[in-house]
């Protein structure tokens, strides 16, 4: 018998791949059909975002089995050409999918719809400040004080992308947000608001731990390898990973991130 081409390797036909987690999902059920959205502060990830996208689309359509229309927003201004591509290429593959980069976006829809009102923080503007007053001067106007206080909690995360956290602070009622349920969810999972309050006391170690917890949230158990990485983390890059984690899917975004 002749000799096996050494070139050729025998492969598992067993095919697995890691849960993921969509951002949002919507059943549009008066035509059928499913919105995805994805909201991404920063373009780079691991594996690329357009080949997340197809891998969502994929997961999805075997799912359901109806049509999928797919959006991803871009949250934090960038020059990066990766905002600009909107589809995945490769051998017999095309996928594509909107693209909405928030800054270039006309800021008055957004205030019109008080679902939208935090978004229209991140919005064109030749005045980011008057814009950020605008949408503050907005919720206050909201009558039904849960929705008001949630909302301020959600203007509160997203504005911090743009504008200074303590100017964000001094627009915003405390006593508003700390009655919403939304606020207070934050402050568990440790997203800006409780990361914040760590570093405004000098205490790493509760950043730290804040850190850590919404990580465990998002990816599950850490590996200890990664956590001591996590551990030896300035109070600044402790900050930048409490922004980014909020774009990671898997344990493998995070160790690319760490390379940077």
């Amino acid at each position: 018998m002749g000799e096996e081409p050494r070139d050729i390797q025998v492969l598992k036909t067993e095919l697995s791949a890691e849960p993921i987690q969509a951002d949002a999902l919507s059943l549009l059920q008066s035509t059928n059909q499913i919105l995805h959205l994805e909201f991404q502060t920063l373009p780079p990830s691991e594996p690329p975002l357009p080949f997340r996208m197809l891998d969502y689309w994929v997961r999805l359509q075997r799912k359901y089995r109806c049509p999928i229309n797919q959006v991803v927003i871009f949250l934090k201004s960038t020059t990066s050409d990766l905002v600009f591509t909107n589809e995945f290429r490769d051998t017999n593959t095309w996928h594509r999918y909107q693209v909405i980069r928030l800054w270039e976006q006309d800021p008055l829809p957004l205030l019109a719809n008080r679902a939208l009102l935090p978004l229209a923080t991140l919005a064109r503007s030749n005045n980011p400040n008057q814009l950020l007053q605008q949408v503050v001067a907005e919720v206050d106007t909201i009558e039904e004080k849960p929705l008001r206080g949630n909302l301020a909690a959600c203007v509160d995360v997203l504005a911090g992308l743009r504008f200074d956290k303590a100017l964000v602070r001094r627009l915003l009622s405390e006593e508003v947000m700390e009655k919403s349920v939304t606020y207070q969810d934050i402050i568990k999972k440790g997203v800006q608001k409780g990361l914040q309050q760590g570093l405004d006391r000098g205490k790493q170690e509760e950043a730290l731990l804040l850190v850590i917890r919404q990580l465990t949230l998002r990816l599950g158990l850490l590996d200890p390898v990664l956590q001591q990485r996590i551990e030896g983390l300035s109070i600044t890059r402790l900050e930048e990973l409490s922004e980014a984690l909020l774009d990671f899917n898997t344990a493998t975004d995070l160790e690319v991130w760490l390379e940077h």
